[in-house]
């Protein structure tokens, strides 16, 4: 995908994300995207690793800061313990019209994983995000046999939060399934 189309709908999903209630910070948008690029096939094509919260991607922290640099983006400080939220700006919205083929294409997988996260606190979202990880990188059918690599490759979840994760990744992959290839 062109940058700029990129671009584009990482703002349309940021916006989204803060519509739906979300907080919008970085982990929110980080693993949303995550869901986007390798749950949807929406083709950004970011590179993720698997880091400390879950999957994270460098490249795309630094597009984040561009965003901000750009003015397309704004932070919103919050008080204390929490970071700061992500916000689209008035010069977002006047970049997104020019894209809004690209938006129309993607436009069921961001309503529905926007939908499907934007409640998700960092905790859920840390496990949803790594079931995907281990869903797609050890595609191991058994989903008790997914929950223990999860706790293997982050040992803070235990067995049942991971159990449960796998489990709604696999509720919501059906639903996606449902909502968002029916239309295609």
């Amino acid at each position: 995908m062109e940058r700029l189309k990129k671009l584009a709908v990482i703002l349309e999903l940021a916006d989204k994300l803060k519509k739906k209630g979300s907080w919008c910070g970085e982990t929110h948008l980080q693993k949303t995207l995550y869901f986007l690029q390798e749950m949807a096939k929406v083709p950004t094509g970011y590179e993720y690793i698997l880091y400390k919260h879950g999957p994270f991607s460098f490249d795309f922290r630094d597009e984040i800061s561009s965003l901000i640099s750009d003015r397309m983006m704004k932070l919103t400080p919050q008080p204390y313990p929490f970071g700061p939220s992500l916000e689209t700006t008035e010069v977002s919205e006047n970049f997104r019209s020019k894209f809004k083929v690209t938006l129309n294409k993607y436009c069921c997988s961001i309503n529905f994983l926007t939908e499907k996260l934007a409640d998700e606190g960092v905790a859920s979202l840390e496990r949803l995000s790594t079931a995907l990880y281990v869903f797609l990188k050890y595609s191991n059918p058994d989903q008790k046999v997914q929950a223990q690599k999860i706790v293997d490759l982050k040992p803070h979840v235990s067995f049942e939060k991971a159990l449960a994760a796998v489990q709604e990744l696999e509720s919501i992959r059906r639903q996606y399934d449902q909502v968002c290839n029916s239309e295609m």
